[in-house]
């Protein structure tokens, strides 16, 4: 994880599974703590994101509180067909691609 330099938000790579979820989940722990009203999480270098790793993204964005989101860019199939699946009316994460 490294932050983005020009907006409120980070850049994820590599695999997001069980031998990497402490990371993961100590970035979205910096993004619910962001006091910005969007979070941009760029995933362009994300190969593989499993079925936890996606709901902890998912449950971090429901509960940041009204009127703020996270945007979500270029993340992999598996995040997009996940979110799809189970969070399709998710109103704070939005996916860019």
């Amino acid at each position: 994880m490294c932050p983005l330099p020009d907006r409120p938000g980070l850049r994820a790579a590599g695999e997001i599974s069980l031998s990497t979820r402490p990371v993961w989940e100590g970035a979205l722990e910096r993004l619910a703590r962001c006091e910005d009203d969007v979070f941009h999480m760029e995933m362009s270098a994300v190969t593989f994101i499993d079925v936890a790793g996606a709901s902890a993204l998912a449950l971090t964005a429901h509960n940041l509180g009204e009127g703020r989101r996270v945007v979500v860019s270029r993340p992999p199939g598996t995040l997009r067909r996940l979110l799809e699946l189970f969070w399709p009316d998710l109103a704070a994460m939005e996916v860019t691609l």
